[in-house]
């Protein structure tokens, strides 16, 4: 997939061949914003146009304006996984739930 980044924001984009331009929505927040452009660079004006028209709203309103999240994630995991997953926990000496966050920590901040 493609996406854009401006201020912390992440932006998905896809192209309409029948309107010949881009289009893409904010990700991440509790609402849906939407930005569009017949170039990369109008595009690009675009999301950060809306990304910015974005916050000013929220700060106006008091609305947080990122989406906040529950920190409970349910996931499916092939069995032999979660098999594993479990005997190296045990092995580890913790939960199943502290050594899938841990290695979740670990993927994320290798790819920021």
């Amino acid at each position: 997939m493609n996406t854009l980044s401006y201020k912390g924001y992440l932006g998905t984009v896809s192209f309409s061949e029948k309107d010949a331009c881009f289009y893409g929505k904010i990700e991440g927040i509790d609402g849906l914003v939407n930005f569009e452009g017949e170039s990369v660079r109008e595009l690009t004006e675009a999301f950060h146009e809306a990304v910015d028209d974005y916050v000013a709203y929220c700060v106006a309103e008091g609305i947080e304006p990122h989406k906040s999240y529950s920190g409970q994630l349910n996931i499916r995991i092939k069995p032999e996984t979660h098999s594993a997953i479990a005997a190296l926990a045990k092995q580890a000496g913790e939960s199943i739930n502290a050594f899938i966050s841990e290695a979740l920590d670990m993927r994320v901040a290798a790819m920021l």
